[in-house]
C-alpha cells in the first residue's frame, strides 16, 4: 500500500481523529503531525491530499459545533424535499442512484435464492466490504474500528441463507463511481423489512450537506411517534455512505450512533462539508 492510496489517507486521518478526541482542537498542525508518527509537511500533504482543507479547517468540521451548525443552517425538512422532488429519486453525491427494493415476500426468505457478490476495496475511509447482486449494490460495511473479518460477517449475517461468492470485478465499476473515482450509475438493491425500506428511502432526500434529525425521520415516514423504531432501521441500514445513514443526528447536534464507528461517521460528514465549501 503505498501512501498514495486512499486507504493508507484515511488510516492517518483515523489516527489524528483519535488523537483530536482526546486533546481537542487546541491541538497544533505540529502535535498532530507527531502523533501521528508523520513529519510536519507530510501530515499537511496527505491531510490536503485528502479532504482538500488545512487540518486546522478540518477540525473545525469535527467538533459538535459543526454538528450542531449544521443542524441550525443546512438542516433539510424531509416532507418538503419529498414533496418537491430534492435529490429526487435519489440523486446523491452529485451521483445518479438507481435503487429498487426487494419484496417483503422475498425478504422473509433471508436471502434464499439470491448470489450475493463480494469484495475488498480501498476507500477513503478505509478497507470497505461491499456486496451486491445482479441488480446492484446491497451491502457496504466499513473495517476501520470493528475490523475486516467482523465487518464482513455483520453484512453476511443480515442475509443468512443467500449464497456467497467472492467477485469484486462485478461489484468495482460501482465502488469506483460511488467514491468519485469514475463517473456512471450506482445501482443499489435495498434488502430490508418494509418499513426499514421507508426509512432507507427518505434518508436518500438528505442532499450533501445537509443533516436530519431522527424525529424528523419519523415524520416523513409516517410516524412521528416512532423515533426509536426509526434509530433502529437508521442503524441496520446496511448500504453504508450510499444510503446517507451518517447525516441523521441528534436534536442536540450530538453526532449519536453509527454503526461502524463513531469516528468514521465525523471523517464522513467532515469529507463532505469539505467538498461542498461548509
Amino acid at each position: 500500500m503505498t501512501d498514495q492510496s486512499p486507504s493508507y489517507h484515511y488510516s492517518v486521518i483515523a489516527r489524528a481523529l483519535r488523537e483530536i478526541d482526546a486533546g481537542g482542537p487546541a491541538l497544533t498542525l505540529d502535535d498532530l503531525a507527531a502523533r501521528t508518527g508523520l513529519s510536519t509537511a507530510h501530515f499537511q500533504r496527505v491531510f490536503t491530499q485528502w479532504v482538500g482543507v488545512s487540518p486546522k479547517r478540518y477540525q473545525q468540521y469535527l467538533t459538535l459545533d459543526h454538528a450542531r451548525r449544521l443542524l441550525a443552517e443546512r438542516f433539510t425538512v424531509l416532507e418538503t424535499s419529498l414533496a418537491t422532488g430534492l435529490s429526487g429519486g435519489g440523486r446523491l453525491h452529485d451521483l445518479f442512484l438507481r435503487w429498487e427494493a426487494m419484496s417483503p415476500g422475498d425478504y422473509a426468505k433471508g436471502g434464499a435464492g439470491l448470489v450475493i457478490r463480494w469484495g475488498w476495496f480501498d476507500t477513503p475511509f478505509g478497507r470497505t466490504i461491499v456486496m451486491g447482486t445482479e441488480r446492484g449494490i446491497c451491502g457496504m460495511g466499513f473495517a476501520a474500528e470493528m475490523g475486516e473479518a467482523e465487518a464482513f460477517e455483520d453484512l453476511r449475517r443480515r442475509w443468512p441463507f443467500a449464497d456467497y461468492a467472492e467477485d469484486a470485478a462485478l461489484l468495482a465499476p460501482w465502488v469506483a463511481a460511488a467514491f468519485g473515482a469514475s463517473g456512471g450509475e450506482v445501482p443499489v438493491f435495498l434488502i430490508g423489512a418494509p418499513f426499514q425500506i421507508k426509512v432507507w428511502e427518505a434518508l436518500l432526500h438528505v442532499p450533501t450537506g445537509h443533516v436530519t434529525s431522527y424525529s424528523q425521520l419519523a415524520g416523513a415516514v409516517g410516524h412521528p411517534k416512532a423515533v426509536r423504531a426509526v434509530g433502529t432501521a437508521v442503524g441496520r441500514n446496511p448500504i453504508s455512505f450510499l444510503i446517507p445513514c451518517h447525516r441523521a443526528l441528534r436534536k442536540s447536534g450530538e453526532l449519536g450512533g453509527y454503526h461502524w464507528g463513531l469516528p468514521v461517521k465525523r471523517a464522513i460528514l467532515a469529507w463532505e462539508a469539505a467538498r461542498t465549501g461548509m
